[in-house]
């Protein structure tokens, strides 16, 4: 069965939900939950330091809000953030921490929109060595 589970979470609206459900699932099978936030890097760091500082310490906070939120209720998590392609860290680090399983949104793009944009869910389900 599944004892560690990787969950990517980002500012979007579908990360409580997924959260929810890791936290679920993790509770019903006694799994530890890893909550990951992954950074899109600045493109001129010298320029944006201030603001980028800013993003980067709200996503850890949040990050930490998610991690109380799963120990309360009797779920051991860690949080992890990294900076880079939000699918490709997601894939190093389900092979570094050696998950069993990975959980993350979509935010419902299909077709050309897909192609064009991209789908960091899509890239996980493809890249990954886990399930």
């Amino acid at each position: 069965m599944f004892k560690k589970i990787l969950v990517g979470l980002d500012f979007g609206d579908t990360s409580d939900v997924v959260f929810q459900k890791s936290v679920t699932l993790a509770q019903s099978i006694g799994a530890e939950l890893i909550l990951l936030g992954v950074l899109i890097p600045a493109e001129d760091r010298n320029v944006y330091e201030g603001r980028y500082r800013a993003y980067e310490l709200k996503e850890l906070e949040r990050l930490k809000s998610f991690s109380k939120r799963a120990q309360a209720v009797g779920v051991e998590s860690e949080i992890i953030q990294v900076t880079g392609s939000p699918g490709r860290a997601i894939c190093e680090q389900a092979k570094t921490a050696e998950v069993d399983l990975f959980m993350v949104g979509s935010q419902g793009r299909m077709g050309l929109r897909e192609m064009l944009l991209g789908s960091v869910s899509n890239y996980v389900m493809h890249h990954a060595d886990c399930s």
